[in-house]
């Protein structure tokens, strides 16, 4: 197959171009600099920024299907991705994969995600929604620089349980159901096998890493401020806020078994990510 797939630098669309090649597929990726990137047999780059998406139309014209996902530090998720709907809607696409987040099917339909995948599930385009549950890698990328100067997770977490799941079995699920005609009309949570707090989280990584972590049950307007401070947009960081409440609240518990239904493997689990990851604390 060849397949369309926006933000080919970011993590989870980044592992899943490596699975495509791998696997004999060939690619057409969306970034925002396609000329910082290197040259691959079966791998084309092309122009998508947020509200520039007119290479990344053109190119659903050469392809079978397409992942699209919401680029980070965006909340205008439907202005920024319903375009490439409509576009694999004239152009008849084989099936498209809309990754979103685990709670959005409850949302209002007029929130901007929900919104989309309303817009994706009445389009007649073969659709498969795939909703995960907060990324593992959020630990040593958004929450790195407090770990890394004060061996502290700031984060207003409660003791919430979190069924956190790491951003590989979300890749491995989205070739699994893009490349294979048995996933279609679909909406799955992905989660990962444990639910586990972020104290829990902090004496893993102190297990692991031989150091010790704490967590610090940060207040959330002082959260708030610390992600605005970091140079996040305004309405981004309420986002950000708001999707933490839910988790505080026990929202992100869950625990379910699709990632082993897509995959036929088990998850990976919190004590071996932290262990792939050591070098990045």
């Amino acid at each position: 197959m060849k397949i369309f797939v926006y933000g080919g630098t970011g993590l989870v669309s980044g592992k899943l171009i490596e699975l495509l090649l791998e696997n004999g597929h060939s690619v057409i990726a969306g970034t925002r600099n396609p000329s910082n990137q290197k040259a691959v047999k079966n791998l084309e780059w092309v122009k998508v920024d947020a509200f520039e998406p007119k290479d990344g139309l053109k190119a659903l014209e050469k392809v079978d299907a397409a992942f699209l996902l919401s680029p980070p530090g965006y909340t205008a998720q439907y202005d920024i991705l319903n375009p490439f709907v409509e576009k694999a809607k004239e152009v008849k696409l084989k099936k498209v994969v809309l990754m979103t987040a685990m709670g959005v099917e409850f949302a209002p339909p007029e929130a901007p995600f929900r919104k989309l995948e309303l817009a994706l599930i009445d389009s007649t385009i073969p659709y498969v929604i795939l909703r995960p549950n907060w990324f593992m890698q959020n630990f040593h990328t958004f929450w790195i620089e407090g770990i890394q100067k004060d061996l502290k997770i700031y984060f207003p977490g409660g003791d919430a349980l979190v069924s956190f799941i790491d951003s590989r079995d979300i890749s491995k699920s989205i070739y699994e159901v893009i490349t294979t005609d048995s996933w279609k009309n679909k909406e799955f949570n992905l989660t990962g096998a444990e639910a586990i707090s972020h104290e829990q989280v902090a004496k893993i990584m102190t297990d692991v890493l031989g150091k010790k972590i704490d967590y610090v049950n940060v207040d959330p307007n002082d959260f708030l401020n610390s992600l605005i401070s970091a140079g996040l947009p305004e309405d981004y960081s309420n986002f950000l806020l708001y999707i933490a409440s839910a988790l505080r609240e026990g929202h992100s518990a869950p625990i379910n078994n699709n990632v082993k239904d897509i995959t036929k493997r088990e998850p990976i689990d919190f004590k071996t990510y932290v262990k792939d990851h050591k070098e990045k604390w």
